[in-house]
C-alpha cells in the first residue's frame, strides 16, 4: 500500500452529522414511535417480491466532462459501459448504475422535490476504501461526512454538480435488530481516515450495485400512499418527516423526506435527477405493479422494455425486468 493512498486529504473531525439539504449527511436515529403492532423481531413483507432492487439512476447534466470523471474509473470507480448520443452509462460488472445525459437548463432549489442522494453499496469494506482513495485527493472539498448506521457504514458526498451520493457497505444482515416491524438505524459518527487504514489494500470480492435511492418530496403521507400502497414496497423506519421502504426486509431501497422540501409541488423541469430504475425478477411481477397502478386510477407508460410512472412530485419511475 502506498504511502499516498494510506493517508487521503480529509482531516476531518466529525461529531455531530447534521442532514444536509444538498442530500448528504442523514443525522438520524430510527425510532419505533410510529411503529405498527407488531411482533418485536418480526421484518415487513412488502407485496414486491422479495428479490426486488434498485437499477440504474439517470442524471440530467450540465457539464458531461466533469460528471464522468466523478463517477468513473478515477472517482468513484465505475466502468464505462457505452456511450451514445452524447449519454454517458457507467456501472459494474456490465450492470448500468449511472446514466448520464447532457441537458439544458437550471439546477434545483434545495426546496424542490427531487433527489435527495444516490447510495451505491460496494461488496466490501476493501472496495469502498478503494473508492473512497481515489476520491479524497480529487474531491476533498465534496466531502459531506460519515455515518455508522448500523445496518451500514455510509459516506457523504455532492457530485460536482451538487447531486448526493451516498457510497456504503452494509453490515451483516443477521446484525440488524428490527424491533415492532421497524428496522434500528443508529447515527454514530464514522472516521474516514480509520475506515481507509483499516480496510484498504485487503482482497474485494463482488461488485458495486446501486443499494438504495433517497428524494425529496413535498408530503411524506402521500410518498407512502404512492410507493408502498400502490407501488408496493414496505415501510422499514419512519421518523422525523422521513419514510424508509424496501423489498425483502432490506434496511431500505427508497427513502423520502420532506427535510428541506414540506409542501414542495410538482418538480419544474431542469437539471438533476432524471428518472431511477426498480428491477423486478420476473414479468409477473411488471403485471402486479400494473394492476396496482390502475386500481389506483394513475397514468402510466408501458412499453416492451417496461414501464415508467411519475409520482405525485414528477420523479419518474421506470419498472423492468431484471437481466
Amino acid at each position: 500500500m502506498s504511502s499516498s493512498l494510506r493517508i487521503p486529504l480529509w482531516i476531518i473531525g466529525i461529531s455531530v452529522l447534521v442532514a444536509l439539504i444538498a442530500g448528504g449527511v442523514t443525522s438520524i436515529v430510527m425510532a419505533a414511535a410510529n411503529a405498527p403492532d407488531a411482533p418485536s423481531d418480526e421484518v415487513p413483507q412488502s407485496v414486491l417480491h422479495a428479490d426486488t432492487r434498485m437499477g440504474a439512476i439517470e442524471l440530467q447534466v450540465r457539464d458531461l466532462p466533469a460528471m464522468r470523471e466523478f463517477y468513473g474509473p478515477e472517482g468513484v470507480g465505475l466502468e464505462l459501459l457505452n456511450e451514445t448520443d452524447g449519454a454517458v452509462s457507467l456501472g459494474a460488472n456490465g450492470e448500468e448504475l449511472i446514466r448520464l445525459v447532457p441537458a439544458d437548463g437550471e439546477f434545483a432549489s434545495p426546496q424542490d422535490a427531487g433527489l435527495y442522494h444516490s447510495a451505491i453499496v460496494f461488496p466490501d469494506g476493501p472496495a469502498l476504501a478503494e473508492s473512497l482513495a481515489r476520491l479524497a485527493p480529487q474531491y476533498p472539498g465534496l466531502f459531506q461526512g460519515a455515518t455508522d448506521h448500523a445496518v451500514s457504514e455510509a459516506f457523504y458526498f455532492g457530485d460536482p454538480e451538487g447531486n448526493g451520493v451516498e457510497l456504503y457497505i452494509d453490515t451483516p444482515r443477521e446484525d440488524w435488530v428490527w424491533e415492532n416491524g421497524r428496522v434500528q438505524m443508529g447515527s454514530e459518527a464514522l472516521d474516514p481516515n480509520a475506515f481507509i487504514q483499516e480496510h484498504l489494500g485487503d482482497r474485494t470480492d463482488g461488485d458495486a450495485t446501486m443499494g438504495h435511492v433517497h428524494l425529496k418530496v413535498g408530503n411524506v403521507g402521500q410518498a407512502r400512499e404512492f410507493y408502498v400502497d400502490t407501488l408496493g414496497f414496505a415501510v422499514t423506519a419512519e421518523v422525523n418527516g422521513a419514510i424508509f421502504m424496501s423489498a425483502g426486509g432490506y434496511h431500505h431501497h427508497l427513502a423520502a423526506n420532506t427535510w428541506g422540501s414540506a409542501g414542495a409541488g410538482a418538480r419544474p423541469a431542469g437539471l438533476g435527477l432524471g428518472s431511477f430504475e426498480v428491477l423486478v425478477p420476473a414479468a409477473s411481477e411488471l403485471d402486479g405493479v400494473v394492476t396496482r397502478l390502475q386500481d389506483a386510477g394513475l397514468p402510466f407508460e408501458q412499453t416492451d422494455a417496461g414501464l415508467t410512472v411519475a409520482d405525485p412530485w414528477g420523479n419518474q419511475v421506470h419498472f423492468s425486468v431484471a437481466d
